[in-house]
């Protein structure tokens, strides 16, 4: 059975707060997550002082300041917040992760010992930075949201040209709208992603709930990646988008039983756990009146009756016309061994 990679994504909820960040990590560890994945950044690399927030991000942050560079830098996690976090996520037997959002964060990432990388949606056009990870030769999980077919094959190739071949890479459907509305989610796309492009496929989810992300587990996504926060009420960009604990603990058994339920070899026939109730389920042909030795059998003798396990009804016809080797009661389980 193929195991679904589940990306529980911290994002920004930790608020800036390492003690809110092992926090994080344990429910994500309690959850059954693969990754918890935080996002490594300066603010000063990533917007202009003049940039302004979007419009998820005005509605979900209750400071009146519209200044992404001024939120941001709450938002930064430093060196020693990364390595304490490493160790902790140890300590917890779950897998630190992180997304960079700029050239230096990629080298900084790349001197951690990650194992692969994950390339936002906002990134998806930056040439240097696509080259910066694909010079790296890693595995790269590549989200798609905002973009159309063109923009994605223009990445993969950068990608390929540079060190990371498209066997590496999974391509993640995605859309950027912090909650998305279910109208917008196109799932579908993540399937024409696939035959677009031959690769593997996943889904990096900003709904409301479950359902979602269930559903593309179903349609064959190998990785998925879903924001969660502590409490949905605490204050900052993300919270209102993610998962509570007990939400993130229900997809992710829910993933786990999808992918047990979709990993059978495909031959329809009866499972080793419903063979037993073969017998008990279907009928099988019996007397609906007492017959005397050498009485023949009429359609108005037989009768479909439950247990099974004798002279299968689909046999009927068969039955009709054959004569009967001792005295029968009425509701008797025909066996050859009655018939002459």
């Amino acid at each position: 059975m193929n195991k679904t990679i589940i990306i529980a994504e911290a994002g920004v909820n930790h608020n800036g707060d390492i003690n809110i960040a092992k926090k994080l990590i344990d429910v994500a560890a309690e959850a059954g997550a693969d990754y918890v994945k935080f996002q490594t950044f300066k603010a000063e690399s990533l917007v202009s002082p003049s940039a302004q927030k979007a419009k998820y991000q005005i509605e979900n942050d209750t400071s009146k300041d519209d200044s992404q560079l001024k939120m941001l830098k709450k938002l930064e996690l430093s060196d020693n917040d990364h390595k304490e976090l490493i160790s902790y996520c140890k300590s917890k037997n779950i897998s630190f992760f992180s997304t960079a959002f700029d050239e230096q964060g990629i080298s900084y990432l790349s001197s951690l010992n990650f194992d692969m990388f994950k390339i936002p949606s906002g990134e998806l056009t930056n040439f240097p930075y696509l080259r910066a990870i694909a010079k790296t030769g890693l595995p790269v999980i590549l989200s798609t949201g905002m973009a159309n077919l063109d923009e994605i094959e223009k990445s993969i190739r950068v990608l390929d040209s540079f060190g990371t071949k498209k066997s590496q890479i999974i391509v993640l459907h995605c859309n950027t709208e912090y909650p998305t509305p279910m109208s917008d989610v196109n799932l579908k796309a993540m399937l024409t992603i696939k035959k677009a492009f031959d690769v593997q496929i996943g889904y990096s989810d900003h709904t409301l709930g479950t359902e979602v992300p269930i559903a593309a587990v179903a349609l064959g996504a190998k990785v998925i990646e879903k924001h969660f926060t502590l409490d949905r009420n605490m204050e900052g960009p993300d919270h209102k988008a993610s998962l509570e604990p007990n939400e993130l603990k229900e997809m992710v058994i829910a993933i786990r039983n999808i992918e047990k339920a979709i990993s059978g070899n495909g031959i329809k026939e009866a499972s080793s756990s419903e063979k037993k109730n073969i017998h008990i389920a279907r009928k099988s042909i019996h007397l609906f009146k007492d017959l005397k030795y050498g009485s023949i059998i009429t359609e108005k003798d037989i009768i479909s009756l439950r247990p099974g396990d004798g002279i299968c009804t689909m046999n009927w016809e068969n039955i009709i016309g054959k004569k009967v080797n001792k005295d029968l009661k009425k509701f008797t389980k025909l066996t050859l061994t009655d018939l002459l």
